[in-house]
């Protein structure tokens, strides 16, 4: 598995558009943008993903969510690769990769080289999907659409392997 974190932010991300000559496109903003983040895994030979959202993004909560993935495959061995963010060593991550040590390992990626994380393809199509030049009602919304993409995908994981340039698509 590839796993990283990613900003869900009330905020509209913006993109170009194409609007008539003359035209300018207007995308509404909060007033004060809420963050929140996504923490989240995809199997680079099956496409399914594991993602879980939090308000906070430290140790304790990449601790809970190894945990959570540990969880959710009982019973299968999981090798993580992710990058070297100072939040996936600590105390914490040490504990659970030692209460694990039979199930879980995991893997660094070089400091400062995204293009080798697939999951990071993944993040790219869900903003375009999800929050590219979208305003949503509330912070809960845009948390509700984004369970709803990734609940959307995992129905097709074969769409997922095809974003993420996997071989096994």
């Amino acid at each position: 598995m590839y796993a990283d974190e990613f900003n869900v932010s009330w905020q509209p991300t913006l993109r170009a558009m194409w609007s008539p000559v003359g035209q300018q496109v207007m995308i509404r903003t909060p007033g004060k943008p809420a963050k929140h983040y996504g923490i989240g895994a995809v199997n680079y030979h099956t496409g399914e993903t594991f993602v879980i959202f939090r308000k906070r993004k430290n140790r304790l909560q990449i601790a809970e969510f190894l945990r959570l993935v540990l969880k959710a495959y009982p019973q299968k061995r999981i090798i993580l690769a992710w990058d070297n963010v100072y939040t996936h060593k600590d105390g914490e991550i040490e504990k659970v990769e030692q209460e694990y040590a039979n199930r879980l390992k995991l893997l660094y990626l070089p400091t400062y080289s995204p293009w080798l994380n697939p999951i990071e393809m993944l993040w790219r199509h869900y903003r375009r999907e999800v929050t590219h030049c979208e305003l949503f009602g509330s912070p809960e919304k845009l948390i509700e659409a984004s369970k709803n993409f990734f609940t959307k995908y995992n129905q097709s994981p074969s769409r997922i392997l095809s974003v993420i340039g996997s071989k096994a698509a």
